[in-house]
């Protein structure tokens, strides 16, 4: 299902998807198709974000596109001298 036909069924609700097709663009990734599961209450948006499984995630239909935007830079770990206080 393509995200407007989701936007349309769950209007200003967040939803939790599975992505089935996708596209990147530089260091975004378009959703291109999705498999809506069911709306998340508000309250428990941020709940099942964190709780979501792999390939499934949880996005507010008020958003025209449904973009990831991706980040490519790993973490800099900066190690403290064990000397210092």
């Amino acid at each position: 299902m393509k995200w407007q036909e989701v936007r349309e069924l769950f209007p200003d609700q967040f939803v939790l998807v599975s992505i089935l097709n996708y596209h990147e663009e530089g260091n975004k990734k378009i959703v291109d198709e999705v498999a809506p599961i069911r709306s998340i209450p508000e309250e428990d948006a941020n709940k099942e974000f964190f709780q979501a499984k792999p390939g499934n995630l949880v996005y507010h239909t008020s958003n025209q596109d449904f973009v990831i935007h991706l980040r490519r830079d790993p973490l800099v770990r900066v190690r403290r001298n064990s000397n210092e206080n």
